[in-house]
């Protein structure tokens, strides 16, 4: 199978304008039509058109040092807030709400990681020295709920648009919450699991409706707010709490 983007040989630096020196990756990538820059915890990669020379990204990156430079301090403070907002009482938000996580470990146990939601909490049970990480069965656990809510609205919301999507991805993107390709393809970000109900139903609701209205257009808008009442309110809950949820971690202490 081809890859929508494939890293190019090379690291490449910038000097930003306080004289730092910051390396990016440039990404080559056969389904963009624009040059774009993503600054994120993983750091900075430049996403190149096929078909466009490596020294276009060159010029772009250092054209646009100022709003790196931003980006990456804008960055440093989420994670910094990410790392001092742990909580050591181990819970997680799952669904808009704060939920506890226990880890339960069992001598004799010889089935993989069982995580389940019992009693308003979320609890794994393992085995005493699993070799599986706590923190990757409860990831797991929760792209599987992700998935089955979002399946759940993509088939009533596209019950009412007459549309299906080819194909539905859940992933872990950290620059869209959702994005509907040209293909018909639908990619949601499986931390919408974590947020409000309502912030899940109007993102998979936004990306329903392009199947039907590419664009952005009134009339795109008014067909969401009619199929999705609380869209107002879903956008302003994920420019209040996006950034955060998108560096929310699942990491457990396994005791």
């Amino acid at each position: 199978m081809r890859r929508a983007e494939a890293d190019d040989a090379g690291v490449r630096c910038v000097t930003l304008l306080d004289g730092r020196v910051v390396q990016w990756r440039l990404v080559r990538s056969h389904v963009a039509t624009k040059l774009r820059i993503k600054v994120g915890p993983d750091g900075v990669k430049v996403v190149l058109p096929e078909g466009r020379d490596a020294c276009e990204a060159d010029d772009f990156v250092a054209n646009n040092r100022a709003w790196v430079a931003d980006q990456l301090e804008r960055t440093r403070k989420l994670l910094a807030t990410r790392r001092s907002g742990r909580r050591a009482d181990g819970r997680i938000a799952f669904r808009g709400s704060e939920v506890a996580v226990r880890v339960v470990r069992v001598e004799g146990w010889r089935a993989p990681n069982r995580v389940a939601l019992e009693d308003g909490a979320i609890t794994i049970t393992c085995a005493p020295h699993s070799e599986t990480p706590v923190g990757r069965s409860l990831e797991n656990w929760l792209r599987r709920q992700a998935r089955e809510h979002i399946e759940a609205h993509v088939a009533a919301t596209g019950g009412r648009l007459k549309r299906t999507p080819n194909r539905i991805y859940v992933m872990g993107q950290r620059t869209k919450w959702g994005n509907c390709s040209t293909l018909g393809n639908l990619s949601f970000n499986w931390r919408l699991v974590m947020a409000p109900d309502a912030v899940l139903r109007y993102i998979v609701t936004h990306e329903m409706v392009h199947l039907a209205v590419p664009d952005h257009s009134r009339k795109f808008w008014l067909t969401v707010q009619s199929l999705c009442p609380e869209a107002d309110r879903a956008r302003q809950w994920l420019v209040a709490n996006g950034e955060r949820l998108q560096l929310a971690g699942v990491e457990v202490d396994g005791g």
